[in-house]
């Protein structure tokens, strides 16, 4: 991977000049080769991961592992898309295993999660069955630890 990518990827906020000095290149040229990641889709947005607990947010989250049936001419991929355009939808995976896609849903209350899938998400044709499960609390989110504390505690060693 470009070291550019990887950079961005770990820190999205620093800026071309920032990433000019650490890649030892000129600040026009790194500015240059975002402009291209960006006009070709490598690059698709930017996000800041924001720790909801500090900002008193109570948002519901929940992982519904989806059993789908696969349509002749486009398999999994026309519902999956179906299924990603709502605007509960976080993100959604396809998979290998013991169900076809993870759908990763957030709504402000247990109550709204609850109806999506049942109302939305379970009547859709080719829908054969949802499993749901509600997130309590993240300890990493997208390669972050939530917790910035250093709470090294060793084991007692005893002879």
């Amino acid at each position: 991977m470009d070291p550019l990518l990887k950079l961005l990827q770990e820190n999205a906020a620093l800026a071309p000049a920032q990433l000019a000095a650490l890649l030892a290149q000129p600040e026009a040229a790194v500015a240059a080769k975002i402009k291209a990641y960006e006009a070709d889709q490598v690059i698709l947005g930017y996000r800041a991961i924001l720790n909801e607990e500090k900002l008193g947010e109570d948002r519901v989250r929940a992982v519904i592992e989806v059993k789908i049936t696969p349509e002749r001419e486009g398999g999994f991929n026309r519902l999956a898309e179906r299924i990603a355009r709502y605007g509960e939808v976080r993100s959604c995976y396809l998979m290998s295993g013991g169900y076809d896609l993870l759908v990763i849903v957030e709504g402000s209350n247990l109550r709204e999660v609850a109806s999506f899938v049942s109302e939305k998400l379970a009547t859709i044709q080719g829908v054969v069955s949802t499993a749901t499960h509600f997130l309590l609390k993240p300890y990493k989110e997208q390669g972050v630890l939530m917790s910035r504390e250093r709470n090294e505690e060793r084991l007692a060693v005893s002879p």
